[in-house]
């Protein structure tokens, strides 16, 4: 049986919306963070996590004092602040590793990878690259493992809702909506992207959780709603919506004023099918997605 759970990244975004959740459910969390690290999404419920800090305690400890049952790494660099390629490769590969070694070492039944449903046969944007780079060369050292421990890996979707990190496309929007931007140039907005809230990417952790006992010693999964929408669809939703709580903003979307990115992904598809035999389905709508999203960064 399921108690102790380790999760890395669990000050971020999904981190700690998995932790939340987790907690609720009655799991045991043990987290791995800095003591530099912005605690601000989980300062509510932190008291009842054990935290270990990575920059004053080896990875070791936390297994030695804790039976981690399962691992659930989420902790990743993307690059977008411009961090260095050392910084990445240190962020998403040999940390990874560090983590997933004494999981095998103590005898952790499972490990959860987070990565991500871009690959690097497609023209990337270079951050976009060097991230997809270093998660796949990571999914192959996990594969090159003799051991028993299972791994799950779970191929994430573009995901949004509240409390996400201020560098990201979704909330940068309504950022310049709350600050009542005259207008907002962007490119034509034709790239399809499949756009899930963050409560049934959640959800899909805790399907996976509860059956990973039926699962294969490796299993793979696509996080998404299986739905891709026009990006000038889902920006015009969000605008919509924003207006309908605040009649006086005056933004326009100034459409096809910027020209894309190099390398930039035009269509993005998922396979959901493997989630739904677990009887997981996203349960949000876009619309609901942008109301909860927009009405939690209001209060």
């Amino acid at each position: 049986m399921i108690k102790n759970i380790l999760i890395t990244g669990g000050t971020g975004f999904l981190g700690s919306h998995l932790i939340h959740d987790l907690l609720s459910k009655n799991f045991n969390i043990i987290l791995l963070k800095r003591t530099t690290s912005d605690t601000w999404r989980i300062n509510d419920i932190l008291k009842h996590i054990k935290s270990y800090n990575l920059d004053t305690d080896d990875i070791e400890i936390a297994f030695k004092e804790q039976h981690i049952d399962v691992v659930i790494h989420t902790a990743c660099c993307y690059g977008r602040k411009k961090e260095k390629l050392s910084d990445i490769i240190n962020a998403n590969i040999l940390f990874g590793i560090k983590v997933f070694e004494n999981a095998i070492l103590f005898n952790s039944d499972t490990f959860f990878n987070t990565d991500t449903f871009f690959n690097t046969s497609t023209s990337l944007q270079k951050y976009l690259y060097q991230y997809c780079l270093s998660k796949r060369q990571f999914l192959e050292w996990l594969n090159q493992t003799n051991s028993n421990i299972q791994i799950i890996n779970m191929k994430l979707q573009h995901m949004y809702g509240p409390n996400d990190d201020s560098s990201k496309f979704v909330p940068w929007v309504i950022e310049q909506f709350k600050q009542n931007k005259e207008c907002i140039n962007l490119t034509e907005g034709k790239q399809e992207r499949d756009f899930i809230f963050i409560d049934d990417v959640v959800s899909a952790y805790s399907k996976v959780l509860e059956k990973c006992n039926t699962l294969p010693k490796f299993t793979e999964l696509n996080v998404g709603t299986g739905k891709p929408i026009i990006l000038y669809q889902f920006v015009n939703e969000i605008l919509k919506q924003y207006k309908s709580i605040h009649s006086d903003n005056i933004t326009k979307l100034n459409w096809g004023n910027i020209p894309y990115q190099e390398g930039e992904v035009m269509k993005v598809s998922s396979d959901i099918s493997l989630l739904k035999l677990l009887d997981w389905y996203p349960v949000h709508s876009i619309q609901d997605g942008i109301k909860k999203t927009l009405f939690i960064t209001q209060t």
